[in-house]
């Protein structure tokens, strides 16, 4: 458990060792790695897959209880939860599937609950390192399954050939190991001097990412590490550097936007993606006009998206895309067609002003954890443009924001005590300090005799 030296600065102790391999767990289910595609091989939910579920909202609520001398501390990330969780709760009075968005409204709250948990226990380099180490695995069980068990591994009906390790599909691969990456390169970037392992697992995730052959994934990567390695640029290089780096910034970003604005079909080829980003623009346009018939409220949280025949108003997107749609490819999309207007502001609000007070603490300490958090929220926001991964009941991208959003409304901790071989060196040197003293008769002035 944690103690405090004052009531505004908690003492950073390491999370245990049985708390880093339960959370671990816990991450890589939220994945969905090798459980979904064994136990739910059609990608729909199943009594099974609920009962995997069990232990593991067992284990949140236990490891919630035995830190919640940390976790109360987080009441401001605690009401956002609260507000987000009851938007969807109050949902279920319009949803067209009350039970689905009863169930999900469950889900949501304890990945919250979860979210607090590592935001407030994980301070620093600590969660991006558990990160690291779970991706790391997770990616080496990929290169099997590729390897060993190719029908799993590979894609082998559309996208023939493209990996997709232990996920159903390999835009899920490639997200999991821009996370992985990206906190990895946090590592390289942090003071910590163990650099071997960081850097297998960097090279690994990007090369797993490469695999894939997501452009969205690929973006991600490139925008996580850019972030990461900007900022670590930035504190080494000094005043001059900083200013002209942060100009050569703002020119490449407006020429960016210049270029996308006026040559973006040409981008998109280059990219090999058709206009129409592989039909998502037809989804949307279809989409958008059922969020107009429900501007305010949406369909119910998690509801809108049911299987053929069971929601009417999913069932005529894909009848007009002549596409069996499974989700908007739009994080913000899927959230107007789910709670309306009112849910998207809200998790823009909280992704706003996240993102300003962790630029802000960052620049204190952000060396600490390398910049992981500015790198992950800039991935983050550039994936919810092309996945439904906002406001997710069991999604490890938003877990992971509602936990950076924890850490940045703590109080910054205080630096922990010093491990055993810390102390034992700086012990040595004090008796190296006092037997010198002792020798040239510097001792008399040092401990006057009374």
């Amino acid at each position: 458990m944690c103690e405090s030296r004052s009531s505004d600065a908690l003492i950073e102790t390491p999370p245990t060792l049985w708390e880093r391999i339960v959370c671990g767990v816990i991450i890589a289910m939220m994945t969905g790695a090798l459980i979904g595609p064994v136990f739910a091989p059609l990608q729909e939910e199943t009594p099974v897959l609920r009962l995997v579920w069990l232990p593991a909202y067992a284990a949140i609520f236990a490891m919630t209880l035995y830190r919640i001398d940390r976790l109360w501390r987080a009441w401001p990330a605690a009401i956002a939860v609260a507000l987000l969780v009851g938007l969807t709760f109050a949902s279920r009075y319009w949803s067209i599937d009350y039970e689905t968005t009863s169930r999900r409204v469950i889900a949501l709250a304890i990945s919250g609950v979860f979210a607090l948990y590592l935001g407030a226990v994980f301070r620093g380099p600590h969660l991006p390192r558990l990160l690291m180490h779970t991706t790391l695995i997770m990616a080496v069980g990929s290169l099997v399954m590729v390897v060993a068990f190719p029908a799993i591994g590979v894609h082998q009906a559309d996208n023939a050939g493209l990996w997709r390790g232990l996920w159903y599909e390999k835009n899920q691969m490639g997200a999991v190991m821009v996370i992985g990456a990206t906190a990895s390169a946090a590592c390289l970037a942090s003071p910590d001097p163990r650099r071997l392992l960081p850097a297998i697992a960097l090279l690994l995730s990007s090369v797993l990412v490469l695999a894939t052959q997501s452009k969205t994934s690929l973006l991600c990567l490139v925008v996580g590490l850019a972030f990461v390695g900007g900022f670590w640029s930035l504190r080494r290089g000094g005043a001059a550097f900083s200013v002209v780096a942060i100009w050569c910034a703002v020119v490449v970003a407006a020429l960016g936007l210049w270029t996308w604005e006026t040559h973006s079909v040409a981008v998109l080829e280059a990219l090999g993606k058709d206009p129409s980003l592989t039909g998502r623009t037809e989804i949307w346009d279809a989409l958008m006009r059922k969020v107009a018939d429900k501007p305010w409220t949406g369909y119910g949280y998690g509801a809108f998206w049911g299987r053929a025949g069971e929601s009417v108003p999913a069932d005529w997107v894909r009848k007009e895309t002549q596409w069996p749609v499974p989700n908007a490819h739009n994080g913000w999309i899927d959230l107007l067609v789910q709670l309306g207007w009112p849910g998207a502001i809200l998790v823009g609000t909280l992704m706003a002003l996240t993102a300003v007070v962790t630029l802000l603490r960052a620049m204190g300490s952000g060396l600490r954890e390398g910049w992981w958090a500015l790198g992950f929220l800039a991935a983050f926001f550039v994936l919810s443009l092309s996945e439904s991964i906002l406001l997710a009941h069991q999604g490890l991208p938003w877990v992971l924001f509602m936990a950076v959003l924890t850490r940045a409304v703590l109080p910054s901790p205080a630096p922990g005590p010093a491990p055993l071989v810390e102390k034992r060196r700086r012990a040595y040197q004090t008796g190296s300090r006092i037997a010198a003293q002792y020798r040239y008769g510097s001792h008399r002035r040092a401990f006057p005799v009374r």
